[in-house]
């Protein structure tokens, strides 16, 4: 990842990249290049107006090799060049995409490349339609693209300035892209199980646990955001608004929200109540394996099945008939505690180094983390060491859950000496 930032860096700092045909400064082709290639969307300088399209392709390309992730374009290169996978290579691309315990890693690569151009050509298709509309059609066509592949890759990156405002009313727009927001963010894993479940021809076909479990508690998130956003926006940013615009925009919000940082309201007019509910769902984030951020569904969805089981007085934790490992429990729970833990201490400098409100900077700093792309608008007037700082989250916040998990998943050796157990009062 790093490798593929600083190329992007180089790219988007040359004077060709920009429409004042000058050298943009390294901070600012740092923080776009890393936002890009983290599929944050966070923005510094506005994309449509100040980078030519030899820069705006450069974001794309950065979006696209992010959104399918630096691991599966390495190891498909690896296969292509005839190496041969490592176990301990196969077991980074297990824990990343959530599989079977036995899978064929080549055809798990071909179909995450076959399923990502797939959707992301049908999407610009369908807003192909829209955008004809209001630009000649060969435009059309380049805002149509850039917008399908930053939509899938949870990216957030537009070619309009007021990001998707001016088409909050548009039925097509709002709905195709967050229909590519939700295929992005529930993984690469659950598309190829739902595709399998949907064409298989043999008896008892049945979806993965992991795959139920992404698709129960994804809708669980969107429609209880939804529901919040309708009421909490009611004097704010949505005043004035029809039930129908109200129902789109309070759609939208939801899933965008996740991960994805597209928006057809003023994000810096949300009421407290909103810009809670935004925390909430920024910090959860996506799926496993998906194009998205955050400490992942499936671990919200063990640390509540964990809470509920301690409330019934359960031993175990379980799910549609089925047992969860405790040992997911215990990763779970370091995921968040460390995650939490570097969003605190960065929020912490934040607030010692820039002049905003704790609540803008929290938002801005969990959105970085999340690589989700919101913001209250105070990206570009952040300082050298703001900026810094919100790169270096975007940088965690894309690599650090997929590390972590990985990391816990390897048996360490153990020792044979077992001490002694002593319980201590919790709570």
């Amino acid at each position: 990842f790093l490798g593929v930032i600083l190329t992007g860096t180089a790219l988007l700092m040359l004077p060709a990249a920009s429409v004042e045909n000058k050298v943009t400064p390294f901070i600012d082709a740092l923080f776009t290049s890393t936002s890009a290639t983290c599929v944050t969307g966070l923005i510094v300088v506005d994309t449509a107006k100040y980078f030519t399209i030899f820069g705006q392709v450069v974001i794309l390309l950065l979006i696209q090799i992010g959104g399918l992730g630096i691991m599966t374009i390495s190891t498909a290169f690896a296969l292509i060049m005839g190496q041969r996978l490592t176990l301990k290579l196969e077991n980074v691309m297990h824990s990343m995409m959530g599989e079977a315990q036995s899978f064929d890693i080549f055809a798990l690569l071909r179909n995450i490349v076959l399923v990502t151009l797939i959707i992301e050509s049908i999407g610009a298709l369908v807003l192909y339609f829209s955008f004809v509309q209001v630009t000649e059609p060969l435009r059309a066509f380049y805002f149509a693209i850039f917008h399908s592949v930053s939509a899938f890759c949870n990216a957030g990156f537009s070619l309009y300035s007021q990001g998707l405002v001016p088409f909050i009313d548009n039925v097509n727009i709002n709905l195709g892209i967050t229909a590519l927001i939700i295929l992005g963010g529930i993984g690469f894993a659950v598309i190829i199980d739902l595709y399998h479940y949907f064409t298989a021809r043999e008896k008892g076909k049945r979806l993965t646990l992991h795959t139920k479990m992404v698709l129960v508690t994804t809708a669980a998130l969107l429609i209880g955001g939804m529901i919040a956003y309708f009421i909490s926006e009611y004097n704010y940013s949505m005043r004035g608004f029809g039930v129908s615009r109200r129902l789109l925009a309070s759609w939208f919000q939801s899933v965008t929200t996740r991960t994805a940082g597209f928006n057809t309201i003023d994000v810096s007019l949300l009421g407290s109540g909103s810009v809670l509910v935004s925390l909430i769902l920024m910090f959860i984030g996506a799926s496993p394996g998906s194009t998205g951020g955050g400490i992942k569904t499936t671990t919200f969805a063990v640390l509540i099945l964990s809470v509920t089981s301690m409330l019934r007085g359960r031993k175990d934790l379980t799910l549609m008939n089925r047992k969860i490992s405790l040992s997911n429990a215990r990763e779970a729970t370091s995921l968040v505690t460390l995650a939490l833990s570097i969003v605190l201490l960065i929020v912490f400098m934040l607030m010692m180094t820039q002049h905003f409100s704790f609540e803008k900077i929290a938002f801005e700093a969990v959105s970085a983390f999340g690589t989700v792309g919101l913001s209250m608008g105070i990206t570009a007037d952040l300082d050298a060491i703001g900026k810094l700082l919100i790169t270096l989250l975007m940088y965690i916040g894309r690599i650090g859950p997929l590390t972590l998990i990985y990391a816990l998943s390897i048996s360490k050796r153990q020792g044979n000496v077992e001490l002694a157990e002593e319980k201590i009062a919790i709570g």
